[in-house]
This record gives structure tokens, C-alpha cells and sequence, in this order.
């Protein structure tokens, strides 16, 4: 399991977290232009951070599930094509995971393809193959004064914010939340962010945390978050008769003032 430290300005009042995911560049049924529009969005938005979460490329392979004589281009020119998109957007990357779909290539010859996307970006640091688990600090909160009559130094905020991609889910919808909630099985994180079933959701649980240090017991609230697809409706999905999923991504709102958090879809 891999641990990522990322340290953002004092002086964010919010964060927002685009988990992004299940782009499927080289598909056919892509939608190009959407993706597009939003990394143009989170590139000339300061507050705007992404976590990439597999499922970047279709890679359809002749030994492989999927058409490859769909692809509208060949495996390596959609990994040109995905450091291209995230290139002016590489220094708000918090985190990258890969999919089962780039685990074509490594399953037949060993290659990581989203390792390789992410030294290429120039940020293989951030890369975690399985799953990341991202402390993220951010903004501050205020200073208070202690029992002795001193003022503590204003500590940054650290959300943990739990990425991986996922595997099955199945067609219906109680399904892949269930995926997404048994994350909290795994490990103890504020935000857990899934993928790979194409529907976008999120909900809260209440959860007591324990604090060996002061012997003391708090309730907090975890997140739970599932990503959309950026994929139109056809394919193996209309053949199978999967319901059309909305391509409406989740963005997750972070306070840089106090530790709380919401999510919009």
C-alpha cells in the first residue's frame, strides 16, 4: 500500500478533487471532447486537483477482452494521447492508480503503462500501482491557545483520501456501492474514491475514530465517492444490456479552514 505526502498552499480557503477515471481513450465511444473541456477547466482554476484512477486508455490488445478492431487508435498512440491531456494539468496530480484496462499490457509482458505515463509527466513519485492513500494538507486552522496560556502554531488541515481503482460491481446499482463502502474495510481514511463500474455516486457513514495519543474517541464523517465514465452510450455495454451511465463526474469540495469536506455530482 502506498503512502503519498502532498502539502498544499496555507493560503487555499478550499481544495476541490477531481477524481478522475475510466476515460477510455482509443474507444470508439470516447467522449473526447467532454475530458477535454474539464482538464481545460481544472488547468486555469488555482483551487483544482485531480486524482487519476485508472482506466485512462482502452487498450484493447488481440489477446485481450474488447474489440480492438474498434480502437480508433493503437494502444501506444492512446498513451501519447493521455500524457498529452494530462500534461498541463501534471502539477495539480495528487495521485495516479492504474486500471484493469493499462493491466492488459502488464498481465502479458510486464509493462506498466500508467508507471510509464507517470515518469513521463515528470511525476512518478505520485504514482501507486494498487491503490494510493494520499495525506493531503492543506490551508490551516487557527491558532488556539493552549492550558499553559501559549499560542499553538497554526497547524495545515490533513484530509487522507483513499484512490483505488477497483474490479466487479455487477449490473445493479446497490452492487457497486457495496464495492465502494467495503473500502472502508482496508483502510481508515476521511475519503474513499472508487472506480471502474461507471456510476457516478457518493454518501456519507459516521465513524468513531480512536486517538491512542489522548486516550480520547471522535465521531467523524467518511466519504465515499464513485466516478463516472467518460464514455457515450454503445459498445459491449448496449450489446450486454448495461443501462447507460451519466458521465457526470463527482468533484470533491475540501475546507482549508476547518476539516470538512462535501461532494457535488
Amino acid at each position: 500500500m502506498r503512502a503519498i505526502k502532498v502539502d498544499l498552499p496555507r493560503n487555499l480557503e478550499f481544495v476541490e478533487v477531481h477524481a478522475i477515471s475510466d476515460v477510455h481513450l482509443g474507444s470508439s465511444h470516447c467522449d473526447f471532447k467532454a475530458i477535454y473541456n474539464r482538464v481545460q477547466e481544472i488547468a486555469g482554476n488555482p483551487n483544482a486537483y485531480v486524482v487519476l484512477n485508472g482506466d485512462l486508455i482502452n487498450n484493447s490488445t488481440k489477446t485481450s477482452l474488447g474489440d480492438v478492431y474498434s480502437e480508433t487508435i493503437t494502444p501506444m498512440e492512446q498513451l501519447k494521447q493521455a500524457v498529452a491531456l494530462f500534461k498541463p494539468i501534471k502539477d495539480k496530480i495528487l495521485a495516479i492508480t492504474s486500471g484493469n484496462h493499462e493491466g492488459r499490457t502488464y498481465k502479458a509482458d510486464g509493462i506498466d503503462l500508467m508507471e510509464l505515463m507517470a515518469i513521463e509527466l515528470g511525476i512518478g513519485n505520485r504514482y501507486a500501482k494498487e491503490s494510493a492513500t494520499v495525506f493531503l494538507r492543506v490551508g490551516e486552522m487557527p491558532p488556539y491557545k493552549k492550558a499553559t496560556g501559549k499560542t499553538d502554531v497554526a497547524r495545515q488541515i490533513c484530509y487522507v483520501i483513499f484512490a483505488t481503482h477497483g474490479a466487479g460491481g455487477g449490473r445493479v446499482e446497490g452492487s457497486k456501492i457495496n464495492r465502494l463502502v467495503h473500502l472502508a474495510n482496508i483502510v481508515d481514511a476521511d475519503i474513499y474514491i472508487h472506480s471502474h463500474t461507471h456510476l457516478p455516486a457518493a454518501l456519507k457513514q459516521s465513524f468513531y475514530r480512536t486517538d491512542t495519543r489522548n486516550s480520547t474517541i471522535a465521531e467523524v464523517d467518511k466519504l465515499f465517492v464513485n466516478t463516472n465514465a467518460w464514455l457515450r452510450y454503445g459498445g459491449y455495454g448496449e450489446a450486454l444490456g448495461y443501462k447507460p451511465a451519466s458521465i457526470s463526474p463527482p468533484v470533491i469540495y475540501l475546507s482549508g479552514k476547518r476539516k470538512e469536506f462535501r461532494v457535488n455530482l
